[in-house]
């Protein structure tokens, strides 16, 4: 069965794998949801990749598995300055399949985003690897600076969501999941939609009355299910990925999924370098294909069947080690938390 109270979260010791926690543990204990922390290696790249405070001998996995360790611990105090009590996992091998796999068995996966190196380039360096693209549940990506390397400020209430919106089944599943997620934290909601353009068409005319109307159309379910949710509609001329990158500006997460037709193909699944999840602020919430189809499939099978992703338990997965580690020191978790965010108060 699918554990849809948990949510995992990936570390891997870089002060963006933290932050990632930090905005884990506090959903988590908004949502009431229980936690899990996994730090993924990999031996063979160990010395130069994995972990950011120290370098081994190739191969040394006494030495890999005790850095693992420590950098659970601190993550696990990250979680309880949060008041969230998180267990904690460590995974050997390529933490991408694995990843995938994990997915089948979370209500949520949340990874940092620092730029190149580490646990993040290997889960969202490439489109073939692309955990958004193939995981089994949604993904938030946090990021961790901006494209200047200014450090982004995570506000512990979520007041502002943004979500990508178009006719496509996974289009129709983010402006689902946004909504249920705006109303949850009881922030506003602000939808929007893309318009191509297209030389010789008034982008101010009947296209544009057009792509309203549709918006409309596939909002107004949502107005009845969340009668006092607060929802924005605009739409937009241009890209996608420069509508929803300026969203994340001023909204707390932005909202898309990550298969689209139309105005937001491409939009995940293209050069990662250009797209949404490499130049947002804010966290992106992204919803994969894979859960979008498996949530179809449950609504075409009587109540009682199975889902069409069958779930692992943990013993089932290759290279997944459930690990109890020691809480880091309070102190440890608060300078953590200076450093990853001046701002918060």
């Amino acid at each position: 069965m699918i554990n849809d109270k948990a949510i995992l979260v990936g570390v891997d010791g870089s002060h963006a794998s933290y932050k990632a926690t930090w905005w884990a543990a506090n959903y988590a204990k908004h949502a009431g949801l229980t936690l899990q922390i996994v730090c993924a290696y990999s031996l063979p790249s160990y010395a130069a990749v994995s972990f950011d405070a120290t370098y081994t001998a190739m191969g040394d996995d006494n030495a890999a598995h005790s850095d693992a360790q420590d950098i659970l611990s601190k993550a696990k105090a990250i979680a309880d300055e949060q008041g969230v009590e998180a267990t904690t996992l460590i995974v050997t091998g390529d933490p991408a399949s694995v990843f995938v796999e994990l997915s089948r068995n979370y209500n949520l996966i949340v990874i940092g985003n620092r730029g190149k190196g580490g646990l993040a380039e290997r889960l969202l360096g490439t489109t073939s690897s692309s955990l958004p693209a193939y995981a089994y549940c949604p993904i938030v990506v946090v990021p961790y600076t901006d494209d200047d390397g200014n450090l982004m400020h995570l506000n512990n209430t979520i007041t502002k969501v943004a979500v990508g919106s178009d006719e496509s089944k996974w289009g129709l599943k983010a402006l689902e999941i946004a909504a249920g997620f705006a109303d949850a934290w009881d922030a506003e909601l602000d939808v929007i939609s893309a318009v191509p353009k297209m030389q010789g068409i008034d982008a101010e005319g009947s296209v544009m009355d057009s792509y309203m109307e549709d918006l409309n159309v596939r909002i107004a379910p949502l107005a009845e299910q969340y009668p006092n949710l607060k929802i924005r509609r605009s739409v937009v001329p241009g890209p996608a990925v420069g509508a929803l990158t300026k969203a994340s500006y001023d909204h707390d997460v932005v909202v898309v999924g990550s298969r689209g037709r139309g105005g937001f193909t491409g939009l995940l699944l293209g050069s990662t370098s250009q797209g949404l999840l490499q130049h947002a602020v804010g966290p992106v919430y992204v919803v994969p294909r894979k859960y979008v189809e498996a949530a179809e499939s449950r609504l075409n099978t009587v109540p009682s069947s199975p889902s069409e992703v069958p779930t692992k338990s943990l013993d089932e997965i290759s290279g997944v080690e459930e690990i109890a580690v020691p809480t880091a020191d309070t102190e440890v978790a608060r300078n953590i938390d200076a450093t990853i965010d001046p701002d918060r108060q």
